[in-house]
């Protein structure tokens, strides 16, 4: 793939600080024009058919609702039996990785940029990020954020509305702003 030899492309999803290259910009802005005319797309087959198309790996029974975002799709890896209900956003500017039997609610959000603390350094408009890592049974409740960094388990359940700041293991519900485990969920027999 030819974004893959852009030094700035490899400086983000690196995790080290960049400034969006003209390569950058000019995939961002070829995406954000196919998903304004994906979304579209009363059809369900041809709509996933189209969106999936638009990111890097995507597994068997993949479905999503109108309308879902992504920065550039590149660095999305999605495993098998996904399903995200309206008006998703995935900023991909560092890797996700979503594993299998993965769903969303609607309002999901996961954000993979890091802005600086430094006001200097924010006004250079150059920005950091932190991979996404979602395990596989993974159910995420509407307008959920998951921010830079994060890595969910296998069996987690987020509750709806949750701001999710840092990791957490398998089989567990988390809840809250910032999410902090509520109980258990171990898998029943």
């Amino acid at each position: 793939m030819e974004i893959e030899q852009d030094p700035a492309y490899q400086q983000m999803i690196n995790g080290e600080l960049y400034l969006e290259s003209r390569p950058l910009v000019n995939l961002r802005n070829d995406v954000r024009t196919k998903l304004m005319e994906y979304n579209l797309i009363a059809d369900n087959d041809q709509r996933n058919t189209k969106i999936k198309s638009l990111m890097k790996s995507v597994g068997n029974r993949f479905f999503v609702e109108p309308t879902i975002y992504f920065s550039y799709g590149v660095n999305i890896t999605i495993g098998d039996h996904f399903y995200a209900n309206h008006d998703v956003m995935l900023c991909d500017e560092g890797k996700i990785t979503i594993g299998n039997d993965v769903k969303f609610g609607p309002k999901v959000g996961l954000y993979t940029p890091k802005h600086p603390m430094d006001p200097a350094v924010r006004r250079t408009e150059a920005e950091r990020t932190a991979p996404i890592t979602i395990g596989n049974d993974v159910w995420v409740g509407g307008s959920a954020s998951i921010l830079p960094g994060v890595t969910l388990g296998n069996n987690v359940i987020v509750g709806a509305g949750s701001v999710v700041t840092k990791s957490f293991p398998d089989n567990v519900i988390v809840v809250g702003n910032p999410a902090r485990i509520l109980r258990k969920n171990e898998p029943k027999d």
